[in-house]
């Protein structure tokens, strides 16, 4: 792939192996970027919370955590949150600057079947009539796959467990026009001749299926409907959790009820 990086080297680079973390508790998570945590050796720090989602579901007084630790001295926090504990052994991927990276990194080792054969791989790349950038283009696809078509990939990260589905989780987690405008987004390139894949990364280690929380934002729910009715596909893989290294796992079914 034109962007190939050795995969250790970029496992190391984004801190998704556990010599780069530390464990502890959460104490409580607040002015949406901060969370005060209890490391295992006593120790209390403040983390930087990446997530500037509602987090709805995932927070609970003292939830184990992996925080990626950064020597930078320049940083005024030296600890991220990464992966959250959600149910009795299981965790939840929070720091959402990470999806993006493990689905390229997946799609680069061939760990997604559905987006295999492409040559190469452009990432933030401007789109549209929106003022878009979506996530991952893939493009010079191998003369094996009949589809040719550049693709362009958005990915969302899942984390919020279904309020009315066991095993199930569901997005979005509040309503999301950046997303609804991704559907519109992605339809309109799909018309234009391309290839369009709005990717979940299902990012609880407890659930094994992706719902639409169509309760909590029924147009993100419409525009899902209207993405798929135009061509849009929609892909659902897992995360893979080693310690607090997480890499792309199994395909997952998307349930629309």
């Amino acid at each position: 792939m034109g962007s190939t990086v050795n995969h250790e080297d970029r496992r190391l680079e984004l801190g998704i192996i556990d010599k780069t973390f530390v464990r502890g508790v959460l104490i409580k998570r607040y002015k949406r970027f901060l969370a005060d945590c209890i490391l295992d050796s006593g120790e209390f720090v403040t983390a930087h919370c990446p997530n500037t989602g509602s987090m709805k579901t995932l927070l609970s007084d003292h939830a184990p955590v992996w925080l990626k630790t950064h020597d930078n001295p320049k940083r005024k926090l030296p600890f991220t949150l990464t992966l959250l504990g959600v149910g009795d052994d299981d965790w939840a991927l929070v720091d959402t600057s990470l999806p993006n990276h493990i689905v390229a990194e997946g799609i680069d080792a061939k760990q997604a079947p559905s987006l295999l054969g492409y040559g190469q791989m452009k990432r933030e790349v401007a789109y549209g009539s929106r003022r878009s950038r979506i996530d991952l283009l893939l493009s010079e696809r191998s003369r094996e796959f009949d589809d040719n078509r550049p693709c362009f990939v958005e990915v969302k990260n899942v984390t919020m467990a279904s309020g009315s589905v066991a095993g199930r989780a569901d997005f979005p987690d509040a309503q999301t026009e950046r997303g609804l405008k991704h559907l519109l987004e992605l339809g309109d390139m799909v018309e234009a001749g391309n290839r369009c894949v709005q990717f979940y990364l299902l990012g609880r280690s407890d659930c094994d299926r992706v719902g639409i929380a169509e309760e909590i934002d029924p147009r993100y729910a419409d525009g899902v409907r209207r993405a798929m009715d135009r061509g849009v596909e929609f892909v659902c893989q897992r995360i893979q959790l080693n310690g607090a290294r997480a890499t792309l796992g199994s395909v997952c079914p998307l349930e629309f009820s």
